[in-house]
């Protein structure tokens, strides 16, 4: 190795699966050719390569918004450029596991929204989805499209020091983050032209292109060209930069609620040539605020009388309305179930263990091992109101248990994972940092595909678990490497 002090500093810890390095403190083959290249780099050029990638990410404004006492503060989404590197075999295994639980949760949205069969056999309790503030009753046997209700899914999955893949969430309504997959590999290109294909990593742009044709086979009428639109809540919402990166790639109209108008239970989009009626909706703003005849009606997002549009079948949207029953934190502890009983089969893909803490006999054993677990609010997220009970004060978890017993409902609690690292490239060294990954999901009438790679979040501070962009955290290029 020419470069030999970027890889001096790097420390594998005890029980930390480390996505580079093996038990032995060898190189995983994966990550071989990566490395002999990076280490035949001076650290000026490495240095230079993410000058580079923060002046591209500068120039083409991937940014994110956080919401800090009520102000939006656009931030540069920070990129690092050591790509995070998953095998074919592995990939196959996370490819299978998601597909098994996607077929599953789609089963139950709408078992939950007409027969309930799953509620009156006691698989899940009935309270338990009555309580969720996302189950949506305006839902209730409204007839969609081919039985689909999550059309995209962004499935949160972490990996244990053993190594072994768990699914932390189900991101089912509006999932962000696939602008930034796809700009982190254009980075890596301009960085990396000759080692992608080299190590043969597959190809993550064909998204937007299967995305459009779910979207257009989704269409009420049976016409050559259906117009379809992205509804985004406007400049000020934190993923903007997804809504027009999208819109562009599929070639779609963006627009916002006072762009479109319901009239005879159609949807129609304003237009210098007048009014142009609207197929499909891909929607990235939340229920509640989608229509204010039927939900919020101080909501300025959304369209009014879109739901009896929606209800009429004149009119698709996606991700369904409603979907937010199936990826509350609550809920999520019983897909194992969902699966075994609408599937007949084993879950694929783990779930982290989960103690309700509306169940008293949970409670009293969370309340007794706070310091050891992660407290979460079940419809919260962006990593907002957790408690690190490994990090927090006595002070810090007397108040929090306080504020669970004011509804305990909306908490869950879950050991805490030690969530593996991968190589980051920080202050001229390779350095292990805690990440996660969201691979992204498609669901057509044809079945379901996955874009071979998805976001890898990045822990940035040293010693963090938390991922979330909104809390510190960057993002990685993910490559899924073809098999030879």
């Amino acid at each position: 190795m020419n470069n030999t002090s970027t890889f001096e500093s790097y420390l594998v810890k005890n029980n930390i699966y480390d996505e580079m390095f093996d038990s032995n403190n060898e190189i995983r083959g994966h990550y071989k050719k990566i490395i002999e290249y990076l280490s035949s780099e001076s650290v000026e050029n490495l240095n230079k390569k993410e000058d580079l990638a923060k002046s591209l990410f500068m120039r083409q404004g991937i940014t994110f918004t956080v919401y800090n006492s009520g102000e939006g503060i656009e931030k540069i989404f920070p990129f690092d450029m050591i790509p995070r590197i998953i095998t074919e075999n592995e990939w196959q295994y996370i490819e299978k596991g998601i597909k098994q639980r996607l077929k599953a949760l789609n089963l139950f949205l709408k078992d939950v929204y007409t027969n309930q069969f799953i509620l009156k056999d006691e698989i899940v309790p009935t309270e338990i989805v009555y309580s969720c503030p996302h189950f949506t009753r305006e839902m209730h046997d409204v007839n969609v499209p081919y039985d689909i209700y999550v059309h995209i899914a962004g499935i949160d999955l972490i990996r244990d020091n053993d190594g072994t893949f768990y699914v932390l969430e189900d991101n089912l309504r509006t999932p962000s983050g696939v602008s930034y997959m796809l700009e982190n590999r254009e980075i890596t290109k301009r960085l990396f032209p000759d080692i992608l294909p080299l190590c043969k990593v597959r190809s993550v742009t064909g998204y937007p292109s299967i995305l459009h044709k779910n979207l257009m086979s989704l269409s009420p009428r049976a016409i050559a060209n259906p117009t379809v639109v992205l509804l985004s809540p406007g400049v000020y919402n934190s993923a903007y930069f997804e809504h027009t990166t999208l819109a562009r790639l599929m070639g779609v109209e963006l627009v916002e609620g006072r762009d479109l108008v319901v009239h005879n239970h159609n949807v129609y989009m304003k237009t210098t040539n007048g009014l142009q009626q609207i197929d499909v909706i891909y929607r990235r703003v939340d229920d509640e605020f989608i229509d204010p005849l039927t939900f919020n009606p101080n909501s300025i997002l959304g369209i009014a009388g879109l739901m009896s549009a929606y209800r009429k079948g004149n009119v698709a949207i996606v991700n369904a309305i409603g979907n937010g029953v199936a990826d509350d934190k609550a809920i999520y502890a019983y897909v194992p179930d969902m699966i075994k009983y609408y599937l007949n089969e084993e879950p694929i893909l783990k779930n982290v263990p989960t103690f309700q803490l509306s169940n008293p006999d949970e409670r009293e054993y969370v309340f007794a091992n706070m310091n050891k677990l992660v407290i979460k609010k079940t419809n919260e997220s962006g990593g907002y109101g957790m408690l690190m009970g490994f990090s927090a004060t006595e002070k810090e978890i007397e108040e929090y248990k306080l504020e669970i017993l004011k509804d305990t409902r909306q908490f869950i609690a879950q050991p805490t994972i030690n969530l593996s690292s991968a190589p980051c490239y920080m202050h001229g060294k390779l350095q292990p940092r805690r990440i996660d990954l969201r691979p992204f999901a498609l669901v057509g009438p044809n079945g379901i595909e996955i874009v071979p790679g998805g976001l890898t979040r990045v822990a940035l501070r040293e010693g963090s678990l938390v991922v979330n962009s909104s809390q510190g955290g960057g993002s990685k290029d993910t490559w899924v490497l073809a098999s030879s």
